[in-house]
């Protein structure tokens, strides 16, 4: 049985950050996984589900209409471990070309207030499952601690 490269990382020494996941051939395409680690795994408590359901509405949100990187994103979606996010883009980028990114996205959803964008019953298959409060505060917590902070630790995989 073929291994799955990200079940490779070493997880017991990965810090929150920007990491490349892997790389895929699409076509004529180079389609960039990204993993957007927000809690060190099994060190620290994951994000709850209503948390990181959340924030994954505000960021879908957030970047699908982003003026400039709006036609490079595929997916944003939430890790099963619930220490993080995927984002996949198209092109060859590396987690520094996307930093900044980072930043005015978790910004918007750590200063976001109104309703959550396509939290309704019609929406959504479990809508009632958001917590604005919560996501907001771990969005800050990322934002202040990561990465307005980030180092080469916080954008490259531990070897």
């Amino acid at each position: 049985m073929k291994k799955i490269p990200s079940f490779t990382i070493d997880h017991i020494h990965l810090l929150r950050g920007i990491y490349v996941s892997r790389r895929d051939e699409v076509g004529n395409e180079i389609v960039t996984t990204f993993d957007i680690r927000m809690k060190e795994p099994n060190r620290e408590p994951a994000l709850s589900p209503s948390a990181i359901h959340t924030m994954e509405h505000l960021a879908a949100t957030f970047l699908r209409n982003h003026p400039v990187w709006a036609d490079k994103i595929i997916y944003w979606g939430p890790m099963g471990c619930l220490t993080g996010n995927y984002l996949v883009m198209k092109g060859e980028l590396e987690s520094k070309d996307i930093l900044p990114l980072m930043q005015e996205t978790f910004r918007f959803i750590a200063e976001f207030e109104g309703d959550v964008p396509g939290a309704t019953a019609r929406d959504c298959g479990n809508y009632l499952m958001m917590n604005l409060p919560m996501a907001k505060w771990e969005a800050a917590k990322y934002l202040h601690e990561v990465l307005e902070q980030a180092t080469e630790a916080n954008l490259q995989y531990p070897q």
